[in-house]
């Protein structure tokens, strides 16, 4: 027990010996590709800074370790790090010197190479990773399938794995198909296609993906018995080009595209909305196309957000109007990939007939036929009438005057609750504010969901005499 303290009373007063120094080495300078490399750095000295790593040989550091070493020799205690980092290098290199902060001076340590050869036997590997493309010009925004293909020879193991996906800057991801899984020969087959486009001109790259297998190994521990391990190893995949050309000026779309609109009806009563559903049907980039809501003279028009399901798009838009209208022809221009021509896809326009519209009231009251001039024998009898009917009408103007307003909020009170839903569309253009917001909820509970809310008449007043609507 004294020899114990004496010797930890020793490191704690005894110099160091050792000057500092930092050597670099790997655990194998010659591998395959996809093989595991150690990297470490073992560094002599005290108050030490240590190095911040991430990658060796243009590769990610995949995991990191440190080790403390303390030996005396002669009386003279030495300390060092060891210090290992994990990597898979893709390319033969050199790892150059590395500089570490040891009693606030920099060391530096000795350059290692490496040497990496491509796998021996590929096409008869236990593992094989592959991507592969139907094209490799496009257009911007033109669609198409990326495959990633996984073999794994039947009597192959696999303790455990790690799948990293290639990097597909440069393009939007439209779709990922589920995993298809069937066996061909004595190999099982695991496919996965993405759906792409690319979003800008230029030559774009997919890097390599990558797939970790641990596999079941044996070597020796550090007393020399051999004892069951795992070994990871990295397969790799090819990298795909591709040469993207831009569209022509003023088209935003590449593909082929059909556009088709339905609407609800043709005839309404003022005020009634009218429903029109979009329809577009095709292969290219949907995500692109904004909304189809168009400004008609003397028409509301909402429009609702476009769902994009697949290859198909749809929108819908309500028109809400007090005359006769026309809702206009949706169109699309677009760069057919396959004729390498601007194309304009477009439906036709839609005639609606609105019943007791504000147009043909006018119109009628235009029309009345002129009053006839009465012969004289008849004229002190019509004016005798006339001054009767003068007073008596008279008379109905002065009550007329004093329950005008009762009779009018009457009227719509009544008129609010036997239209709810010509109500709600005129509300619909002052949603923002508070007030408006809260009376369409409660309409909106009313008509869909068979709800009974009572609205308030005091507010509904004040909306009436803002915005001049009901």
């Amino acid at each position: 027990m004294n020899t114990i303290f004496k010797l930890l009373f020793l490191l704690l007063i005894t110099s160091y010996g050792a000057e500092a120094s930092v050597t670099a080495k790997v655990d194998s300078k010659k591998v395959e590709l996809g093989e595991m490399v150690t990297y470490s750095l073992t560094i002599v000295g005290e108050d030490v800074t240590r190095p911040d790593i991430r990658r060796l040989c243009d590769s990610d550091v995949i995991s990191t370790s440190s080790q403390t070493n303390m030996q005396i020799i002669n009386g003279k205690v030495s300390k060092s790090y060891t210090l290992s980092y994990k990597f898979v290098p893709q390319k033969s290199c050199k790892i150059e010197p590395a500089e570490v902060e040891i009693s606030s001076k920099l060391e530096a340590s000795n350059a290692v190479e490496i040497e990496v050869s491509p796998v021996s036997g590929t096409k008869d590997s236990d593992f094989a990773l592959t991507l592969s493309s139907d094209k490799k010009e496009l257009f911007v925004g033109e669609a198409f399938d990326l495959t990633l293909t996984f073999k794994q020879k039947s009597n192959a193991e696999a303790v455990d794995s790690k799948f990293t996906p290639p990097e597909l800057k440069g393009f939007w991801v439209k779709g990922e198909s589920k995993p298809q899984r069937y066996e061909d020969g004595k190999y099982i087959i695991t496919k996965i296609i993405y759906t792409m486009a690319p979003q800008r001109a230029g030559e774009l790259t997919v890097t390599k993906a990558q797939m970790q297998i641990a596999s079941r190994s044996s070597g020796a521990d550090s007393w020399g018995a051999w004892v069951p391990t795992i070994k990871w190893k990295t397969y790799f995949s090819n990298e795909l080009s591709f040469d993207v050309k831009p569209l022509p000026s003023g088209v935003t779309l590449a593909g082929s595209f059909s556009i088709n609109a339905t609407v609800d009806k043709t005839q309404v009563d003022a005020n009634e909305p009218v429903n029109v559903t979009i329809e577009v049907q095709g292969s290219g980039n949907l995500e692109d196309i904004k909304s189809f809501k168009p400004s008609v003279e003397g028409v509301a028009v909402f429009d609702e957000k476009i769902v994009i399901e697949g290859t198909k798009l749809t929108q819908k838009i309500a028109f809400v109007a007090e005359r006769d209208f026309v809702i206009p022809s949706f169109s699309l221009n677009y760069f057919d990939t396959k004729t390498k021509d601007v194309k304009t896809a477009s439906t036709k326009e839609m005639a609606v007939k609105v019943k007791n519209s504000k147009q043909k009231q006018s119109l009628n009251i235009q029309r009345e036929a002129p009053k006839t001039v009465e012969a004289p024998s008849t004229a002190k009898q019509d004016n005798l009438m006339l001054f009767v009917l003068f007073s008596l009408g008279l008379v109905c103007g002065i009550l007329i005057m004093i329950f005008k307003g009762k009779m009018s909020f009457k009227r719509e009170q009544k008129s609010s609750q036997k239209e709810p839903k010509t109500l709600l569309m005129r509300l619909l253009p002052f949603k923002d504010d508070a007030e408006v917001k809260e009376i369409i909820e409660n309409l909106e509970k009313n008509i869909y969901s068979n709800q009974d809310i009572r609205l308030d008449k005091k507010v509904l007043n004040k909306i009436k005499n803002r915005y001049k609507i009901l």
